[in-house]
């Protein structure tokens, strides 16, 4: 039976593409849906070109803004077109920051080389899903690290964004509290509190919206004599010089993958955590938001799982040779979900809306570290939900878990959290009795991640 309103429009030809009575659905659903999925991670487009415009890495922020959204357009059509689901894709949270803090800025790979490894990533994640391996390799990672995965990766983007804020900064001891009563971490603490106080109350967009609103409050602080501009200090004016532009140009990152590292081991290392990441984050992605839309059958699968991985994979190649970090489903999808999208009708309004963006880039540029700094510590805050599902009460389970999850912001590195948590996990269960417990991939890994350490040392 189908609702009031959303009769069969079996001579529209969105009906015939989109199936949308079949799915219980109609173009106004679909319409709100898209662009509620699209409020909700339009944050990225402020977010991704300060984190991979690092100063430090040399990749342009403005061509990283064009990047982005063209990335997001690219991989959320594709997911619509191909598989008629209503999630949306872009470059990933997390992901992004292993590109930068690790691969650039620790491992000390140009980021040629590092768009390098994201497009072998891409490669091989549509290799996997063609011949259908993985089941294979997610079957044979222990579901405590996969939690521990996403917990650690949110504790990691929290730290930067910490740091972005100057509420955390460097000492003798490390690290240590900045000073919060100066105007960034003022103004960062303020932002968390109001995009807090909007995902509390379920606003939709609320961290879009929070930062916006920490953006705003920077200008006032500018114009009111609080916030000095100083760019040696890195205090850059907060006013855009225009609202509308034609998007920055790509030239600058397009195109630009150096493969003359393909054949290290380290280079191979950061593959399998960008295809690590992404597999384990884009399968909990599809799962939970089809969950929420009752899109599995009976026996807990995903018709057309297979699309949407090829969707993803697809999404993460195209994104490498635009300029930008693995390009991944979000699972800011929910939210349009939570507003009745079904089908591809609603990807594809979130595509169109990325495009719209595009001609406001002199807005999203000329936003902070310090309003985007929310963001990070709030959606770190979700990803750390994926704790809760670890049994600590386990120490074969728990320990490793643990591991990868404190390694990853205490080492500044993801890669190292998956490292440590697959060496202990083989090991400790290996040792006390559990040998055949481990599947055979998981002591491979370990084998690979300590001759790692011989090589690099």
């Amino acid at each position: 039976m189908t609702q009031a309103g959303k009769g069969p429009q079996s001579n529209s030809l969105l009906e015939k593409v989109f199936k949308l009575s079949q799915n219980n659905t109609d173009v106004k659903t679909e319409f709100i849906a898209g662009l509620t999925t699209f409020m909700t991670m339009a944050y990225i487009l402020a977010v991704n070109p300060i984190l991979l415009g690092d100063p430090n890495v040399g990749m342009d922020k403005g061509a990283l803004f064009t990047a982005t959204a063209l990335a997001a357009i690219i991989g959320t059509l594709v997911m619509g077109f191909l598989a008629n689901y209503p999630f949306a894709l872009a470059p990933g949270m997390g992901l992004n920051a292993y590109f930068v803090y690790t691969v650039c800025l620790k491992m000390g790979y140009s980021w040629k080389v590092a768009l390098a490894a994201v497009f072998v990533e891409g490669i091989i994640f549509i290799l996997l899903t063609f011949f259908n391996v993985r089941e294979a390799i997610f079957n044979a990672i222990p579901q405590s690290m996969k939690h521990a995965v996403g917990a650690g990766i949110g504790l990691f983007i929290t730290f930067i964004g910490l740091q972005n804020a100057k509420i955390i900064v460097d000492s003798a001891t490390l690290v240590e509290l900045g000073d919060v009563t100066d105007v960034v971490p003022f103004l960062a603490i303020v932002g968390t509190i109001i995009t807090g106080i909007l995902v509390v109350k379920k606003v939709k967009g609320s961290i879009l919206i929070g930062i916006f609103t920490t953006y705003v409050l920077g200008i006032i602080a500018e114009l009111t004599g609080w916030y000095v501009v100083d760019p040696e200090a890195g205090m850059l004016s907060l006013i855009p010089s225009s609202l509308f532009s034609g998007p920055p140009s790509i030239a600058p990152i397009a195109f630009k993958l150096d493969l003359s590292q393909i054949v290290s081991v380290n280079f191979l290392i950061v593959v399998f955590a960008f295809l690590f990441v992404d597999l384990f984050d884009t399968l909990g992605t599809l799962i939970g938001v089809s969950s929420q839309a009752n899109m599995l059958d009976k026996d807990g699968k995903l018709p057309k799982i297979k699309q949407a991985l090829f969707a993803d994979a697809i999404a993460t190649t195209a994104g490498a040779l635009l300029g930008t970090s693995t390009t991944t489903t979000y699972v800011e999808s929910a939210a349009g979900v939570a507003e009745g999208g079904r089908t591809g009708l609603t990807a594809v309004v979130t595509a169109i809306f990325f495009g719209i963006a595009l001609l406001f880039s002199p807005i999203f540029l000329a936003v902070p570290g310090f309003a985007t700094a929310p963001a990070l510590i709030i959606v770190g805050f979700m990803m750390m939900q994926s704790v809760s599902k670890i049994d600590f009460t386990d120490a074969r389970e728990g320990i490793p878990a643990f591991l990868t999850l404190v390694m990853m912001p205490l080492a500044y590195s993801i890669s190292e959290g998956i490292v440590f948590g697959t060496i202990s996990y083989v090991f400790i269960n290996a040792v006390t009795g559990k040998a055949k417990k481990v599947h055979p991939l998981m002591y491979v890994l370990a084998v690979v991640f300590i001759l790692k350490f011989i090589v690099s040392k």
